[in-house]
């Protein structure tokens, strides 16, 4: 039967991260009690402007396209649509921002904690030495965090978070929901451009006799 020290062999070739006094016991888990919100100057300045964008986005949309429009069920229609996706766009933009993506407790690696895991012989065991944790499967290290996070695909400033294991989901939606934002917003310009290409066809005949003369043409 293997010792311990040979178990965590693979951990214990930079000791000086499992000792005790320069690994503190994990923290007791208390995420889900306080809201997470990573301060950074750079991601919090990206979530303001991604909201600022989607507000003056729904200003052009009701207040230059929607409202001026002679069709009243027309507009009544694709304000609803609108104004619901730019609300599912911002709830799930916060749901991602204010979501703990699956940060792993610091200062757990230390020799009490892996022996309490229970691992099987010659399991291998991966740490990361900037916040002294033990790192779970898929799990990487962001500096911006300053955590481990378990399934990180990326840091996003956009939502000021990293998209990790816990607000995956949001993430996908949020940007699902921008996504359709668009398109809706281009289908509606193409209809204005042609309400307003028609208007004005509509107005040529008695515009033509006053700027006539003026070109020379009798």
């Amino acid at each position: 039967m293997p010792t311990p020290s040979h178990r965590y062999r693979d951990i214990e070739r930079t000791a000086e991260y499992l000792q005790p006094e320069k690994c503190l016991p994990p923290p007791v888990d208390n995420s889900m009690d306080k809201v997470w919100f990573i301060k950074d100057g750079c991601g919090i300045a990206c979530a303001v402007v991604t909201w600022f964008l989607v507000f003056y986005a729904e200003f052009v949309v009701i207040f230059v396209m929607l409202l001026p429009s002679k069709d009243l069920v027309y507009s009544i229609i694709n304000g609803i649509i609108f104004n619901m996706l730019a609300f599912l766009a911002l709830a799930s933009h916060l749901r991602a921002m204010i979501t703990d993506p699956g940060a792993v407790p610091k200062g757990n690696a230390t020799k009490e904690f892996i022996e309490s895991l229970q691992l099987k012989p010659g399991q291998v065991v991966y740490k990361c030495p900037k916040c002294c944790s033990i790192k779970p499967d898929r799990a990487h290290h962001c500096s911006v965090c300053k955590r481990c996070i378990r399934k990180m695909d990326h840091h996003c400033p956009w939502v000021n978070n990293c998209v990790g294991e816990n607000n995956q989901k949001f993430f996908v939606l949020f940007t699902m929901y921008i996504a359709l934002i668009s398109l809706h917003a281009l289908i509606m310009v193409g209809f204005h451009f042609l309400y307003c290409f028609e208007e004005d066809w509509t107005n040529l005949p008695t515009i033509c006799p006053v700027l006539l003369p003026d070109v020379g043409i009798q």
